[in-house]
């Protein structure tokens, strides 16, 4: 069973192995241009294990300690989640002990992967789960490893190497897009997005772009299910 489970789940991971494995990389190689050595990147992927937190830390651990100005810190880095939790409350149902880990691990490529792909039926969907939760942090805790053990010998600027997120980000999208006949979903994220972009800026369009995605979802639920079950 865990077997098949593993199996089915390391293809989905591949595109996130690639993407993480280069930003892990860049994000020891900043911790390391620091003065930091190999062990902190390595511990916080593995406790803290919020990427693009994890670049902000390294500014906090080498300021002023102001706990309560990084505690608000940290929970508008990652609101997104209180919103991509709300879907995953009926996938992780009767998930037994994996849940704590599936609750955990979750991070933005695991969720759109965990969200939307059923497994084979004759694959157990919670080991299923876990497998692509588990395997997403290992790439993550491997490549920021790595870029800090090769920090002690290499320097260059990895300025830029973030935007293969984004691509990472569009290969789902569009994969998504050819998979499903309906858009509607993909649609009202896209249009709920750039609208708030627009009001709000591209440092602040976040959140209230999650608010909004989750009130048009709420609102339209009757429509969309039919489209997110094709």
């Amino acid at each position: 069973m865990k077997k098949k489970a593993f199996r089915a789940a390391l293809p989905y991971t591949l595109p996130i192995c690639v993407a993480f494995l280069f930003l892990g990389m860049s994000y020891g190689f900043l911790m390391r241009s620091k003065g930091f050595s190999f062990v902190y990147p390595m511990c916080m992927s593995l406790f803290i294990y919020a990427g693009s937190m994890e670049f902000v830390t390294v500014d906090l651990l080498l300021s002023a300690f102001h706990p309560f100005s990084a505690f608000l810190l940290a929970l508008m880095v990652n609101a997104r989640y209180l919103f991509y939790g709300i879907p995953m409350l009926k996938r992780y149902k009767n998930c037994g002990w994996k849940k704590v880990f599936l609750i955990f691990g979750m991070c933005d490529e695991v969720f759109s992967i965990n969200c939307t792909v059923n497994p084979p039926e004759d694959v157990d969907k919670g080991w299923f789960m876990l497998f692509v939760t588990w395997l997403g942090q290992l790439y993550w805790v491997s490549g920021a490893t790595l870029g800090a053990l090769l920090g002690y010998v290499i320097h260059f600027d990895t300025k830029g190497i973030e935007f293969i997120m984004t691509a990472l980000f569009w290969v789902m999208f569009l994969n998504q897009w050819e998979d499903k006949k309906g858009h509607l979903p993909a649609l009202v994220g896209l249009g709920g997005s750039f609208l708030c972009l627009f009001i709000f800026g591209s440092q602040n369009f976040m959140l209230p772009a999650m608010v909004l995605i989750v009130l048009c979802f709420t609102a339209l639920r009757g429509s969309m299910i039919p489209e997110v079950e094709q």
